[in-house]
């Protein structure tokens, strides 16, 4: 259905400017913002997306990846069509870019937040988790099913590229609980070639959620010969390590797919490298992704295993009230 957005400005000649992330679209009548999900009709922005979910799983909270956010719990995943980015690697392409591949179709089914935080409830699921493709575009979906699903007692987590405004921020922070954000290079570069976006609009998000009290995690996508040198990946550690060193850092694996396919896939030396440079730089939680090591939660503080995984499912879980049950140590996160 469509639904009046939120955050927009009104402007001469029923041109709109969009608020909603750092693109700051403006948009003359009829046309869409760069989401591709976000309309303009007589000078009045719609969302497209809302309550049209393409995608409804339970997932494991650690498939986000988020590892130190209730540990083993469920996590009902949704999402609509459309993103604000337009990766040349992306793997959720089919749906993210869907609306740009088909004339603008939005594809999709109706299901309202009430339903959302229902199924949620009934599959026994602790957080809901606005994923897959970019939550910013579906953000009044997300914004009411988030409000819901606090009075029903449920968490809310965003999956999310971290494109989005400082005034989406604060206006869901009061529901969201945790957020793993992507950050896909150090070099503005990168952003400009690979995503049709900028670097320092993420990196202003990662700041504003840290300083509003949502949980971080933040992922990158190594991908050789474009950000795998040990100056960029010790840039990225650093950064994160500024901001606090409790924060885990997830360096996944990267494999061809969409329209990239000029970097053959991750060596696995390559995330050992960029582990040992986290560690250096006094990450406390440097875990790989899309490989089967590298998974498990060190005690900080004596160093033993107080998590294992294999992949998405936990085989160890040695933590009491926060605390590592060998030598008392507080295990930064939610649990």
């Amino acid at each position: 259905m469509k639904k009046e957005a939120l955050l927009y400005e009104k402007g001469e000649a029923k041109k709109v400017r969009c608020g909603l992330c750092a693109h700051r679209c403006v948009i003359a009548d009829g046309y869409r913002g760069r989401c591709a999900v976000r309309q303009n009709a007589g000078g009045v922005l719609y969302s497209l997306v809302y309550g049209k979910a393409i995608a409804l799983h339970v997932d494991p909270i650690e498939k986000k990846p988020l590892y130190h956010f209730f540990p083993g719990s469920g996590a009902f995943s949704i999402a609509t069509a459309g993103c604000n980015f337009a990766c040349d690697f992306c793997q959720n392409w089919q749906i993210s870019q869907s609306p740009r591949k088909n004339a603008g179709a939005i594809p999709g089914h109706d299901v309202p937040p009430e339903a959302v935080v229902r199924q949620a409830k009934e599959r026994e699921c602790r957080s809901i988790s606005y994923t897959y493709t970019e939550p910013t575009v579906f953000f009044e979906y997300a914004y009411e099913t988030a409000r819901l699903a606090r009075e029903a007692g449920l968490c809310n987590t965003f999956v999310t590229n971290g494109f989005m405004s400082a005034a989406a921020l604060e206006t869901i922070h009061p529901y969201l609980d945790a957020a793993n954000v992507d950050l896909k290079s150090f070099r503005d570069e990168f952003y400009h070639t690979f995503c049709k976006a900028r670097l320092e609009p993420v990196l202003d998000s990662i700041r504003l959620m840290k300083d509003l009290g949502i949980w971080v995690e933040v992922t990158t996508l190594v991908i050789p010969g474009r950000n795998d040198s040990d100056e960029e990946l010790a840039d990225i550690a650093r950064f994160i390590a500024s901001l606090g060193e409790e924060i885990p850092w997830h360096i996944s694996r990267y494999h061809p797919d969409y329209r990239y396919h000029d970097s053959p896939a991750t060596p696995l030396e390559t995330l050992r490298r960029a582990r040992a440079i986290g560690n250096e730089a006094g990450l406390r939680y440097v875990y790989l992704g899309n490989v089967l090591e590298g998974n498990a939660t060190q005690c900080p503080a004596c160093k033993k295993t107080v998590i294992d995984r294999a992949y998405f499912d936990i085989t160890v879980y040695a933590i009491t009230e926060g605390r590592c049950i060998h030598c008392g140590a507080v295990i930064d996160g939610r649990f």
